[in-house]
């Protein structure tokens, strides 16, 4: 395994992550299974797990606590907040009352005093940046919380942050995580550039694609009654309906992939690679990517995906990518990772403000 540093942070972390979405209810309910997954990850190398307050309500944190009991120290752990936590009102967001709360939550639940990453899962346009970026320094200043970070923010959001951080002298976010695949280029536009520039970390979410880029969804066949696409449509559709459209057949982009799916598998086997290792590799090519984030459900997948850890694609490859997808585009828009308040038509029209979007102050 190789490392990498995290922005400007000077600690080293793996360049793939341990990514626990599927651990817990709403993926893998076989406790002893997930915690496997987490021991041969950490076996081979894998230094940095990610996980999330609301993956599997709080379970998929639980587990990861049981599993990294007694290698801690070993780790670098990140977990997120800011989506829905239960029903009330303020179980969400990104205030000062929320983030005091669920930031104990999560240590309970992973069993441990300190959180290496916090990370502000997607933006909260209701809540002040002032008020979000002072009650997590405050966080850092009590020790419960090593480094800052966030996930999905438009690179325009992104820079305001690092602008409050600054002006407010505040902590700052450190690293930005986003979707970042084969199928999924749009960061390249600007917010790869703009964690460049900021000397900010960057993880790579949904290398994959959801299942995609492994092949297992194809023209005329039906999804597999295990596939995320048959998943989502009982445990995360009621809540998420944009993860539902990422694997509606019949819209145009995803047509689109199924014909791209098999230009990619000819390409990947002209390389001697599979089409997995070819799709998990491809972020690294990144100079910005710090770390790539991988999601197994199951141990068997996991052992699929560490074969292909060691894999590098050389300059020619990466040009035949790009002749079959051009950098920065976006093959379906469902996969964008980030449903913007700002591009709802109440928004859009008369008084932004009905749609919850609130209006900011130059500073």
């Amino acid at each position: 395994m190789k490392y990498r540093l995290l922005g400007g942070t000077g600690v080293r972390v793996s360049e793939y992550t341990l990514g626990t979405m599927s651990f817990g209810s709403d993926g893998n309910t076989d406790e002893s299974e997930c915690i496997r997954i987490v021991h041969a990850a950490l076996d081979r190398g894998i230094n940095f797990i990610d996980t999330a307050d609301t993956y599997s309500h709080g379970e998929a944190e639980q587990i990861v606590g049981k599993a990294i009991a007694g290698r801690r120290d070993k780790i670098v752990l990140a977990t997120k907040f800011r989506l829905p936590s239960g029903d009330g009102p303020n179980e969400q967001g990104g205030s000062r009352y929320w983030i005091m709360r669920q930031v104990e939550n999560s240590l309970r639940r992973l069993g441990t005093d300190h959180i290496d990453l916090y990370q502000m899962h997607r933006p909260d346009p209701q809540t002040d940046l002032d008020e979000t970026l002072e009650a997590l320094t405050n966080l850092v200043t009590q020790g419960k919380v090593r480094y800052l970070g966030c996930s999905t923010f438009p690179s325009w959001y992104l820079a305001e942050t690092q602008a409050v951080s600054r002006l407010r002298q505040l902590s700052r976010f450190v690293n930005e995580s986003s979707p970042y695949s084969l199928f999924v280029r749009i960061a390249e536009r600007e917010t790869l550039p703009a964690v460049q520039y900021y000397r900010m970390g960057f993880t790579a979410w949904s290398p994959l694609n959801g299942g995609w880029l492994t092949g297992k969804y194809r023209t005329g066949s039906a999804p597999s009654p295990d596939s995320r696409a048959e998943r989502v449509k009982g445990q995360w559709g009621e809540h998420y309906p944009i993860l539902q459209k990422r694997f509606e057949m019949q819209r145009p982009g995803n047509r689109r992939k199924l014909t791209l799916l098999a230009d990619l598998e000819s390409l990947a086997e002209n390389a001697n690679l599979r089409l997995v290792h070819l799709a998990l590799a491809f972020p690294l090519s990144h100079a910005a990517v710090t770390s790539v984030i991988v999601g197994p459900r199951k141990l068997s997948q996991y052992e699929d995906m560490q074969t292909g850890f060691d894999t590098r694609l050389d300059s020619a490859t990466l040009d035949m990518i790009d002749a079959l997808i051009a950098p920065g585009d976006l093959i379906e828009e469902a996969d964008r990772g980030y449903v913007s308040p700002w591009m709802t038509p109440e928004a859009r029209r008369e008084d932004g403000s009905r749609a919850g979007v609130r209006q900011g102050a130059y500073r």
